[in-house]
Formats: C-alpha cells, sequence, structure tokens
C-alpha cells in the first residue's frame, strides 16, 4: 500500500508532508491515521520543537475524500475515529504551523485552523463547502470560522460554501500571515525556526492561555493568564533571559 505522508528534518523543526496528488491531497482514513502517526512521532520526539503541516503538488489539502466517504454511517465515523486527526492536532504539545498553497478546503479546512498559527500563499483559497454535498463541517470548521472572523462572516461562508481567497481569510484572521505563491513552507520555517530560539516552557504557557482563554469569559482567561505568568518565574529560563538581557548577550534557553 502506498504511503501518503512524509516527515522531513530541519534541525528541530518537523515537516510533515501530505503527497496524494491524483486527489490534490484529500483525506481518507488511511492519509488521516498516517497523519497522526507522524504527528503522534514528532510530539514524541524530544529533539522536534516545532511542527509544520503541509501538502505537495501545490496544494494543502482539497478536502476530504467524498468517494469513502459516501456510503458512511454514523457508526463508522465513531468506530473509524474519523475525527482524531484533529484531536491531535488540537491536543499537541509543540506549536503546530500549516503553510498552506493551492485549496485548503473542507477538511483541509479545518485542518489548517487547528493548527496554531496559518502561513498561506496569497492565491491560495479556503472554504467549507460541506453544505454542496449535504452534510456540514464537522472537525471544527463553523466553531473555527465562529471565533475567528464573527458569526456573520462565518454564516456567509458554512450556508453558501463558496470559497475564501487568502486575502480575504487574512482580513477575517483566519491567516497569520501571506507570503507570495510558493514561499508557504519558506515562511513557515522561518516562523517555525523563531519560535525553536525561544524558552520552551514561555512557549507552552502562552499556547495555553491562547487556547484556553478564547472559550471562557474574560475575567477566567486573565486569571489563567496571570497563573501561567507567575509559574514562570520558577523556571531557570526566566532567570537565564533577564539576565541576558541586562548583560546584553543571547540567552541560552534549556527548557527548565
Amino acid at each position: 500500500m502506498a504511503e501518503f505522508v512524509g516527515t522531513e528534518l530541519h534541525d528541530t523543526v518537523a515537516v510533515i508532508r501530505i503527497t496524494r496528488p491524483e486527489r490534490r491531497n484529500a483525506l481518507n482514513l488511511q492519509v488521516k491515521q498516517e497523519l497522526v502517526d507522524a504527528l503522534e512521532a514528532a510530539i514524541a520526539d524530544e529533539a522536534i520543537a516545532v511542527i509544520v503541516l503541509t501538502g505537495s503538488g501545490g496544494y494543502f489539502v482539497a478536502g476530504t475524500d467524498i468517494g469513502e466517504m459516501a456510503d458512511m454511517r454514523p457508526i463508522d465515523h465513531v468506530l473509524q475515529r474519523s475525527g482524531r486527526l484533529f484531536d491531535v492536532v488540537r491536543a499537541s504539545t509543540k506549536p503546530v504551523i500549516a503553510a498552506v498553497e493551492g485549496y485548503a478546503l473542507g477538511g483541509g479546512c479545518e485542518l489548517a485552523l487547528a493548527c496554531d498559527l496559518v502561513v498561506a500563499a496569497d492565491n491560495a483559497s479556503f472554504g467549507q463547502p460541506e453544505i454542496k454535498v449535504g452534510i456540514m463541517p464537522g472537525a471544527g470548521g463553523t466553531q473555527r470560522l465562529l471565533r475567528s472572523a464573527g458569526r456573520y462572516k462565518a454564516a456567509l461562508w458554512a450556508l453558501t460554501g463558496d470559497m475564501i481567497p487568502a486575502r480575504e481569510a487574512y482580513a477575517a484572521n483566519l491567516v497569520s500571515t501571506l507570503v507570495p505563491a510558493g514561499e508557504a513552507l519558506n515562511q513557515a520555517l522561518e516562523i517555525a525556526r523563531k519560535i525553536t530560539r525561544m524558552p520552551p516552557l514561555a512557549v507552552q504557557a502562552i499556547r495555553e492561555a491562547l487556547r484556553l482563554g478564547g472559550d471562557v469569559p474574560l475575567e477566567t482567561a486573565l486569571s489563567l493568564e496571570r497563573r501561567l505568568f507567575e509559574r514562570l518565574f520558577d523556571t531557570a529560563d526566566q532567570r537565564e533571559g533577564m539576565r541576558a538581557f541586562m548583560e546584553k548577550r543571547p540567552a541560552a534557553f534549556e527548557g527548565r
């Protein structure tokens, strides 16, 4: 059986790439499982600090494989854990960056939006076209659009299934940064390398504050942020970072 997912190491950055060109990298159960395996391996590898998800052939992910999904029943989704991939990305203990060229549609859009950052080519297209085949987004599409772009944009895109040009996605806060076509992976790697130079415990704390804070009342989120902030003052990296700043030298962070 052909394998569709591979991992490339760039120092402490793992690039996980989908290669299924005949289907524009569409997600079937095999691709999803291979992605889960690659992600879990990268998360478990102490030498890897940041993960980048991307596709080959000028596409990110053109959607979920409709041919495979057409005859599935509700219990099939449960038994085959068809949504597990998105759970793994959301639960990652390491930053995950989506490098998007071409299409990020349906499950591909949901996969990108599950990541911490989205780097997109300025000619890329996002969208949740599930309604056009009689269903709706089921892996975070409606809820992430709602929380990023607001109710009215989310309703427009989810109810029409229209594509969202990258520039419009950027304006609606679905994309972290735009780059020229063909440069998404390079820019994602540049950002990833910057993050690898930051203190790991502070990276984890910021991600926790961002991921949990957006779904609770402001006062609760502010309390969470304060506790995470205070906790970092018990780390060697805090002492090293501030000492290096005062001594006007680069900091040597160790993640402790």
